[in-house]
């Protein structure tokens, strides 16, 4: 375990922005428009009619950047625009066609960049993570400025010479980096989870408690409204696959059957597609933790809220038992599926809806820790391999597996004695690390084997 406390809050956790990506998608809009900034703090004077942009894209940004809408992303940033900020619809229209040029403001001054600035770099590479891009500024051939930039996963960047945590000066009142570590201040405070998480906030961000819950309750909010977007949606996706959109069927076909046994399964699936449909298709989402992953909570959360009717205080519980789980996932291993394949991904948004389930439920931070390591366990090696590039296949169904598992994770870890348990939440992480590591690249974002490969079969 990393020895340096966790200093994440959980609105870099849960972000708004459009999809399909957090990694392919916001972090690169988040990357250029950081470069934008750091090129408007050099010298006005220097202005010239050969100034040009080149952004250069390596490793899975470049095997899947195409599918992923990765370079309308950096256009985007490039522009001014911010994830949380951003028109979907406009956001889509970007390099519809190559040649149209968009205007960089410099100063006062214009530089034009379109699809002939990017340049994907395929094969190996010398790069300290999956995801790297590098944004030059050049005067002709004479480079005058360059950044390199790492995605590592849920639209978290980080610059090349810069600490990845710039909130490691923050001092917090219950610092922890490990399961153990959170537990042991639990029992000795005799506090609730809720208590540490949302003081920990407060040291963080600054923001007063009635701020930070208005702004949970918000993302709640965005979440939910992908899902009632994504109900009543349905056209053909974007994207060579033509993928038609399968929620609203299950929706129907869910209140059809609402007498049934089946229709409570059936509810969160199709709400848990229409989240991941809506993130597929570009348009607004919440990263839970990832673009890629954004149907799992949202979907649990709605069903949590409309079937359980949970009280709003509740559906923060479960959200900062969620965020728990989160913030060791990225802080002991990765949420990157450019670094651990899908288990990354789903995986990790499996074991916080299960977290989030059992705590809502319990209160029981044994129980919870207990549902959280199923959620991961029964993930460990699964494959990243989109087919063509696209958050569409088999991307949108493992949203709904995912959160079928996590509800199947709560049932275990509460029908039974968590003490029972052999498997904790920290070991489990450990070996999610170390399969992610030992992992073939072709298997993690790359589109290079396994369902990737099935199209030309089918």
């Amino acid at each position: 375990m990393s020895s340096q406390a966790i200093t994440t809050s959980i609105f870099d956790l849960f972000k708004v922005g459009p999809g399909p990506s957090s990694s392919h998608t916001i972090g690169p809009m988040k990357a250029s428009f950081d470069f934008l900034k750091e090129i408007n703090l050099l010298s006005s004077s220097i202005t010239s009619e050969n100034l040009n942009i080149e952004i250069h894209l390596y490793g899975s940004l470049s095997a899947t950047g195409k599918g992923h809408g990765t370079d309308r992303a950096i256009v985007a940033g490039l522009l001014g625009w911010k994830p949380d900020a951003c028109d979907p619809i406009k956001f889509l229209k970007i390099l519809k066609n190559p040649a149209e040029k968009y205007p960089v403001k410099f100063h006062e001054y214009i530089i034009e960049v379109n699809a002939d600035n990017f340049f994907f770099h395929k094969g190996k590479y010398d790069s300290p993570h999956a995801n790297t891009m590098v944004l030059k500024l050049k005067d002709g051939e004479q480079l005058i400025l360059e950044h390199e930039y790492y995605s590592i996963g849920g639209g978290f960047i980080y610059r090349k010479g810069e600490k990845q945590n710039t909130k490691s000066t923050v001092t917090l009142p219950f610092p922890y980096t490990s399961m153990k570590e959170l537990k042991a201040h639990l029992s000795r405070e005799k506090i609730t989870l809720t208590e540490l998480m949302l003081a920990n906030e407060m040291a963080l961000t600054g923001a007063s408690k009635k701020e930070i819950e208005h702004k949970i309750d918000t993302i709640l909010d965005f979440m939910h409204k992908a899902v009632k977007r994504g109900l009543k949606d349905n056209r053909v996706l974007p994207g060579t696959i033509k993928l038609r959109r399968k929620a609203p069927l299950l929706y129907q076909r869910a209140k059809n059957l609402a007498i049934t046994s089946d229709s409570f399964l059936i509810f969160l699936n199709a709400y848990c597609l229409a989240a991941s449909e809506e993130n597929a298709a570009g348009n607004i989402v919440v990263t839970a933790p990832t673009s890629g992953a954004s149907g799992v909570i949202p979907g649990i959360t709605y069903l949590i809220k409309n079937h359980f009717h949970y009280a709003p205080s509740l559906m923060r519980d479960g959200m900062w038992a969620a965020a728990a789980v989160g913030f060791l996932v990225k802080h002991n291993a990765s949420i990157s599926g450019a670094e651990m394949g899908c288990m990354g991904e789903i995986g990790s948004a499996s074991a916080m809806a299960a977290a989030m389930l059992t705590y809502c439920a319990t209160k029981d931070i044994n129980a919870m820790e207990s549902a959280a390591e199923i959620g991961i366990e029964h993930h460990l090696g699964m494959t990243c391999d989109p087919i063509g590039g696209y958050v569409q296949i088999p991307c949108i169904e493992r949203n709904a597996m995912g959160a079928v598992k996590s509800y199947n994770a709560f049932l275990l870890a509460t029908a039974g004695d968590s003490s029972l348990q052999k498997i904790s939440l920290d070991s489990v992480i450990k070996v999610m690390k170390a399969t992610g590591k030992d992992m073939s690249k072709k298997y993690k974002e790359t589109s290079e084997a396994g369902l990737a490969l099935s199209a030309t079969e089918c």
